[in-house]
């Protein structure tokens, strides 16, 4: 998983599908000040590293779990790379919104899955591990048996590594902040002063400051 973590987070480095801006910092919808911006759809436009994103999928899924009976991506952003990792492994496909439909069968699930199967679900992001977890919730009160969730990407924060625990949710990652910060030293992204910020905010997100 090593190389992989490193070459995913070159890849997300290349094509800017994360962004690093110590010194110019993002403000999350938290409020929280962050010095990373993170948009997996970007990968999507490039196949080459779509599809080995989506491989590496895939092949935790088959080490970690085995195959489930249904794959689940999380709304919106792992909706996509969900169908992918389906298609390849010939299993069927749901999605899981961020809040139940107004209108029609007011769907919180979208596709088909029923009581007692398995699935493993795809996350494209997690943070603070908040909105991955309403999915997997939103999936067990249905009685689907959830063997767990993969992400592309993890900050690593502790509040998320706690839920997940709490939750008795199996989580992986293919990358991680840790990895992607010392993968932008290496090649030149940020400098040497903007690593120990860097490292800062991981630990003191909700009260960093960039100066």
């Amino acid at each position: 998983m090593g190389t992989t973590a490193s070459n995913i987070a070159d890849f997300l480095l290349q094509i800017k599908a994360v962004k690093l801006q110590p010194k110019q910092p993002f403000t999350w919808a938290s409020g929280w000040k962050s010095p990373i911006y993170c948009d997996n759809r970007i990968i999507l436009s490039h196949p080459r590293i779509r599809t080995y994103i989506r491989q590496e999928l895939v092949k935790v899924i088959d080490e970690k779990f085995g195959p489930p009976d249904v794959i689940a991506g999380v709304a919106t952003g792992a909706i996509a790379h969900g169908v992918l990792v389906a298609e390849a492994m010939g299993l069927p496909f749901v999605y899981i919104r961020s809040s139940a439909k107004e209108h029609g069968r007011q769907n919180l699930i979208e596709g088909e899955i029923s009581k007692n199967q398995s699935c493993v679900v795809i996350e494209d992001l997690i943070s603070t591990g908040q909105s991955s977890l309403k999915a997997v919730n939103a999936l067990r009160e249905n009685g689907v048996l959830v063997k767990g969730m993969i992400a592309i990407f993890n900050y690593g924060f502790d509040v998320a590594s706690d839920a997940f625990r709490v939750a008795n949710c199996p989580v992986y990652s293919l990358s991680n902040y840790d990895v992607l910060i010392n993968q932008a030293l290496n090649q030149g992204y940020i400098g040497k002063d903007d690593l120990e910020n860097l490292k800062l905010w991981k630990t003191e997100h909700a009260n960093w400051n960039p100066l």
